[in-house]
């Protein structure tokens, strides 16, 4: 399976693709790390952010996509563009998405019995993030398999 962890920050989507096949992992160099919503007042802007973003997971072959949770309200809450970026993410009829909360992504990380130095990934320090959105939501699948 490939899967997407995808970080929403200001206007853009952060991008990670990894998959996993036989307990190892694969984060295969992709064209570009993030995707931009230029102007969201815009419904052609935001239908060009859906396009590229749905033609990019098709182009990886990426069939789950896991975005990183963000506060609805208070101190930390995510901007206005950003809920529109995950709306268009979640719209995309061919992809699966979840929204993972940071506590989960957190006990996941915590659970698992992989140790991966992000430093080798060769991801761009931006990547973080996504890279842990995705992985914890490895992991978690991981342990559910234990458990049946």
């Amino acid at each position: 399976m490939r899967a997407c962890g995808v970080e929403i920050k200001s206007n853009d989507a952060i991008i990670c693709i990894m998959s996993k096949e036989n307990n190892l992992y694969d984060i295969p160099h992709t064209r570009v790390q993030k995707i931009s919503l230029d102007n969201a007042g815009d419904a052609e802007q935001v239908k060009k952010f859906q396009f590229a973003f749905a033609k990019l997971m098709e182009d990886y072959q990426v069939t789950h996509v896991q975005i990183k949770g963000r506060a609805l309200k208070g101190k930390f809450s995510g901007g206005p563009i950003g809920f529109k970026i995950e709306a268009a993410i979640q719209l995309i009829s061919e992809l699966n998405v979840e929204i993972l909360a940071g506590s989960f992504i957190k006990k996941e990380l915590s659970k698992s019995q992989v140790n991966i130095d992000f430093r080798d990934t060769g991801l761009k320090q931006y990547q973080e993030q996504a890279f842990t959105t995705v992985f914890a939501y490895f992991e978690a699948q991981n342990y559910s398999k234990k458990m049946d």
